[in-house]
């Protein structure tokens, strides 16, 4: 019983101070983050490849819509129309965040 209970002990005491020092070192690779995503270089780098990926998204849109033709329900390529159009205009909120 008395091993038992040493045991116990120390659990509680392992797991109080790991979630202390758990706890720091998230807030330290959260800051990290913060700051590397607040870098220059990477945000130019990011904004290019979601045009990138904006752009290759309308060619493949272009490619399908040509094979599938009047098969696509006119919900679907109303929803693609004003996502694409929203992107033109300047209207995204990737990167952004409500925090």
């Amino acid at each position: 019983m008395r091993y038992r209970l040493t045991f116990i002990a120390g659990l509680a005491l392992g797991y109080v101070i790991g979630t202390r020092a758990g706890r720091e070192r998230y807030e330290q690779m959260k800051k990290s983050a913060r700051q590397f995503a607040q870098n220059p270089a990477v945000r130019n780098t990011a904004e290019s490849a979601a045009q990138s990926g904006r752009d290759l998204a309308g060619k493949a849109y272009r490619a399908v819509s040509d094979k599938v033709g009047e098969k696509v329900p006119a919900s679907v390529t109303d929803r693609v129309r004003s996502l694409r159009d929203r992107g033109r205009n300047g209207e995204d909120d990737w990167g952004t965040s409500n925090t």
